[in-house]
């Protein structure tokens, strides 16, 4: 192979794979310079000049005439006269020769590996192009079409044909794929394993919710409402702090929209997850009233220093405070910040109720703070559930509700 039909080959690869012309020149500079250090040790003494658009290679060799019995005879850049004189019989001692090295002089083997080490290179960089592309575009949305669905992952195709991948666990677990439709995520984290540009999407992150925001509430892209939290159980629930700078703006109802107009959108998108968009507020008491939403609270109490807070409620506002698997109270403690203990007000029928904290010496703390966490603070209130429920709404063991359950009973015979 030649050196015109190399260069003109690489030329056609590189303009394929995007590879600007100075980068272009660059690499073929590169791989010939190596060459000339594997065949003369340097290449200090070399030149080398490309036209990519005629195909043209030259390499110039400079050195300097010494006396054959010079002792800088064997200098990289010394020639002896003799030497100098079998390329030009006039040339004398101390002038520069300048020696033209073909392509052909390196072998038949060395072109070769040029020509492998020239489409490697591109190809190398084409990957870490890809990867720095992807890592400045880390949280936004991208719109890929799937192309193989797989037990623990979906490999898709974004719009200039790179393969991106969306795991199962950055799923909603609603989500239900077909080959060659589009899907909407964030692209979540950009890795390199093995070489290769590994690029990782959501459609779980909190991040991926703001950004729909962004997109179907203009206010917001505009920065006129500020997203100042966001939290999820993706595909249940998420409630969304928002700010307003300007008072003339409601942020709920500008993100909400006309009779839901601009919410529903980002609910279908996700495949109707209930969200619920909270009016942020510095007010600490005032902020976690509202993350409880749609539950009213009678009255609060913070307790700074352990990131806690104790909130009592009417009873038939327990339930909704808990949320479906007590998806709204876990939601709420992420948003504000605090692990919030949920307590029922007792009406005046229920004064011959008894708290569990009166059983500690019976029932051991850990277990009476599980059934707190779900409101379940008094004896009645645990015993008029089923086993069913109180297994479903706490992390206890079944053998251990049961203990519980024998102990409160004696109470009351």
């Amino acid at each position: 192979m030649d050196a015109g039909t190399l260069i003109e080959n690489f030329a056609e690869f590189a303009k394929n794979k995007n590879i600007d012309r100075p980068t272009m020149i660059r690499i073929l500079e590169d791989v010939f310079r190596t060459m000339i250090r594997r065949k003369f040790e340097t290449d200090d003494n070399f030149d080398i000049i490309i036209n990519a658009d005629k195909g043209d290679l030259e390499i110039w060799r400079f050195r300097e005439i010494v006396d054959d019995n010079s002792e800088d005879i064997w200098d990289y850049d010394k020639i002896s006269l003799s030497d100098a004189r079998r390329i030009e019989p006039d040339f004398e001692i101390g002038e520069e020769v300048a020696e033209e090295v073909k392509l052909e002089d390196f072998g038949r083997r060395a072109v070769m590996t040029a020509r492998q080490t020239l489409i490697q290179k591109i190809k190398d960089l084409e990957k870490d192009n890809l990867f720095n592309r992807y890592k400045e575009l880390v949280g936004e949305i991208i719109l890929a079409e799937v192309y193989q669905i797989l037990s623990k992952e979906v490999l898709l195709i974004d719009a200039e044909g790179n393969e991106v991948i969306l795991p199962k666990p950055e799923q909603i677990h609603k989500d239900r794929y077909r080959k060659g439709e589009s899907v909407r995520a964030i692209v979540h984290r950009v890795e390199m394993m093995n070489g290769n540009p590994r690029i990782i999407l959501s459609r779980t992150s909190p991040v991926f919710l703001e950004r729909l925001f962004e997109s179907e509430v203009p206010e917001v892209y505009d920065g006129l409402i500020t997203i100042k939290k966001v939290v999820r159980e993706p595909g249940e629930r998420a409630k969304v702090a928002v700010e307003s700078y300007d008072d003339r703006i409601d942020p709920v109802g500008a993100c909400v929209g006309m009779k839901g107009s601009r919410i529903h959108s980002i609910v279908r998108e996700l495949q109707n997850e209930n969200i619920d968009v909270i009016n942020f507020t510095d007010n600490m008491d005032l902020y976690i009233s509202r993350s409880l939403s749609p539950a009213k609270i009678s009255s609060l109490k913070i307790d700074a220093e352990d990131k806690r807070v104790s909130v009592y409620l009417k009873p038939d506002q327990v339930s909704l405070a808990i949320g479906k698997g007590g998806q709204n109270i876990k939601l709420a403690s992420k948003l504000v910040g605090f692990e919030i203990d949920v307590f029922r007000e007792l009406d005046e029928y229920e004064e011959e109720d008894v708290v569990l904290e009166e059983f500690s010496d019976e029932i051991d703390a850990w277990v009476i703070d599980e059934f707190k966490k779900t409101g379940l603070d008094t004896a009645k209130s645990v015993l008029a559930l089923s086993m069913d429920d109180l297994t479903r709404r706490t992390d206890l063991e079944e053998e251990t509700i049961e203990d519980v359950i024998k102990i409160l009973n004696q109470e009351f015979e």
